[in-house]
């Protein structure tokens, strides 16, 4: 059995609920996984090749605008849980805005300002969305609620990292 990636797996998961296409695919990978899992449009299509070619979906006929709709096949099914029940990888951390951190003695702090502020306004977007889930769905699905529950407190970290910047770092006052 050739070994899912996160992201063909990800696919999988989405499809145990019904057939979608790979437009409906992106739209919820970009609603549900977009906050912490980076997938284009061409990831996603570029893993629905792939796991048709391995009998773990299956192509509808064509709708609309080309639209086919993508069902999860049995040997899908049997692909998707061995790859769930395996140890997760590690995460990796990709901030850019902390690359730029990095070298901020040699941006002007002004700009450095401007970036911080853009960010901060991302992160209290990110923070009142999670806040935005309703409780029913997350009294319904206490994984969700974790997931959830972790976006609420690293929105709340970033921030709170954020409102210290000013205090150690020259030249950012507000």
């Amino acid at each position: 059995m050739a070994e899912l990636n996160a992201t063909g797996a990800s696919l999988l998961g989405f499809l145990h609920d019904g057939p979608r296409t790979g437009w409906d695919l992106l739209r919820a990978v970009e609603h549900n996984l977009g906050h912490f899992w980076n997938v284009t449009s061409s990831h996603v299509y570029r893993e629905l090749k792939a796991l048709e070619a391995r009998g773990y979906i299956e192509a509808g006929p064509r709708q609309a605008r080309e639209r086919r709709p993508y069902s999860i096949t049995q040997e899908g099914r049997v692909a998707f849980t061995e790859w769930l029940s395996q140890e997760p990888g590690l995460e990796t951390m990709r901030i850019p805005l902390l690359v730029t951190l990095w070298f901020g003695a040699h941006l002007d702090p002004a700009l450095l300002r401007r970036f911080l502020d853009s960010h901060r306004a991302i992160n209290e977007r990110r923070l009142a969305y999670y806040r935005s889930v309703p409780a029913e769905m997350l009294a319904e699905n206490p994984y969700l609620a974790a997931v959830v529950g972790f976006g609420i407190d690293y929105e709340r970290a970033v921030l709170n990292w954020m409102d210290g910047l000013d205090d150690t770092l020259p030249g950012l006052e507000s």
